[in-house]
């Protein structure tokens, strides 16, 4: 039960951090990242369908995507959704693909995307620690329970406290790097 615990506490951290992860990845850092449209949906036929699913992204440059739809007629439903997203990109169509120029950042925008950035690791800093609460929380019934030693309880706790020590490293050291990426020119 106790080593279930920590196991269960465990996924639920890695979880987190690749939660983290991709919420990052799906930032504007002034380089073009296929991932950035990871979260549009475009109208396709009636059903909202990521635009991963219809067509090819590339990034020939660091600050240009291009997106080759496998049905051309999609281009222009591809395109609108781009528009009304909160991306701020400008697409441009030559009716084979969709080009997309990722503009340079402002030193303002670049500080405001590291705060951003900084709002997500406490975020996943927060859920880590909740994480690890509820797994004291369970090891509190469990000793109750009476089934483990207080020294097997004692060891429990003491391991999830260096997993959530390590998982909330890993958060700054994740941070730091997309830090360090925004703020290069």
């Amino acid at each position: 039960m106790v080593k279930e615990v920590i196991k269960t506490s465990e996924d639920k951290m890695k979880k987190s951090i690749e939660a983290l992860k991709k919420e990052l990845a799906a930032l504007k850092a002034g380089r073009a990242n296929p991932s950035m449209l990871d979260k549009l949906m475009v109208d396709y036929y009636g059903t909202p369908t990521h635009i991963s699913a219809m067509a090819q992204i590339t990034a020939p440059e660091p600050r240009m995507l291009v997106i080759q739809p496998w049905d051309k007629s999609s281009i222009k439903d591809i395109e609108k959704a781009i528009q009304k997203s909160d991306l701020g990109l400008n697409p441009s169509n030559d009716g084979q693909v969709i080009r997309l120029v990722v503009p340079e950042l402002t030193e303002e925008t670049r500080k405001n995307l590291v705060k951003v950035v900084k709002k997500h690791g406490e975020e996943a800093k927060v859920a880590i620690r909740s994480i690890r609460r509820d797994a004291n929380d369970k090891l509190k019934a469990v000793k109750k329970d009476g089934q483990h030693s207080e020294d097997e309880i004692k060891k429990a706790e003491d391991d999830i406290q260096k997993l959530t020590d390590n998982f909330v490293k890993e958060i700054d050291k994740i941070v730091d790097t997309k830090e360090k990426e925004i703020m290069s020119v």
